[in-house]
């Protein structure tokens, strides 16, 4: 696996790059936050880190891999890159789980023979809209409605619905319709 442009490398570039060295060592871990969002709406959001959950985490070994492509240690969850100053990783403790939403199935890309994992658009989006309801991030609920204007054709918005109701804020299903008719409209 090719390094990345340390420099200018997307959200997307890095997690490829460290993704595949960790599930090649065997540690599965599933890319959540906005990182996910920056991927989904094409760089138009930038997340400025990588959350990376792994339910079978083992610390020791993780170390040792992210040690070995170059990153360090700053914080107990955080690992930074010298040459990268945009981005770095943090490793949250699992499960994934999306309000009381649990279990999650990620969605996968395939990378040069090992399957990575992170939110889908329509879980990505209910991610974002957790972070709304519970908050009160309208920037997150903002990034809910760019993925859906840039994911549109992936969005299940049955499933965007019934997790809306199922939190008790049916309402923020109906306010993320209205946004998103309100840009199609400025487009």
């Amino acid at each position: 696996m090719q390094e990345p442009n340390w420099q200018n490398c997307s959200e997307e570039e890095l997690w490829y790059y460290v993704g595949w060295h960790l599930e090649s060592a065997g540690i599965s871990s599933t890319l959540v936050g906005g990182a996910v969002v920056a991927i989904y709406t094409e760089g138009l959001y930038r997340s400025g880190d990588l959350d990376l959950i792994s339910e079978t985490l083992n610390r020791q070994k993780l170390v040792s891999i992210l040690q070995g492509i170059g990153f360090n240690e700053t914080k107990s969850r955080y690992f930074k890159h010298p040459e990268c100053h945009h981005l770095f990783l943090e490793f949250p403790p699992g499960p994934v789980e999306i309000g009381r939403e649990y279990p999650i199935e990620p969605a996968e890309v395939e990378v040069m023979g090992q399957k990575l994992k992170l939110l889908s658009p329509t879980d990505s989006v209910k991610d974002r809209l957790a972070s709304y309801v519970y908050w009160q991030s309208r920037a997150n609920f903002d990034q809910a409605v760019l993925i859906c204007l840039r994911q549109e054709e992936r969005i299940q918005y049955d499933k965007v619905e019934a997790w809306c109701q199922s939190e008790g804020h049916a309402s923020v299903y109906q306010e993320l319709v209205e946004a998103i008719t309100r840009e199609k409209n400025i487009e």
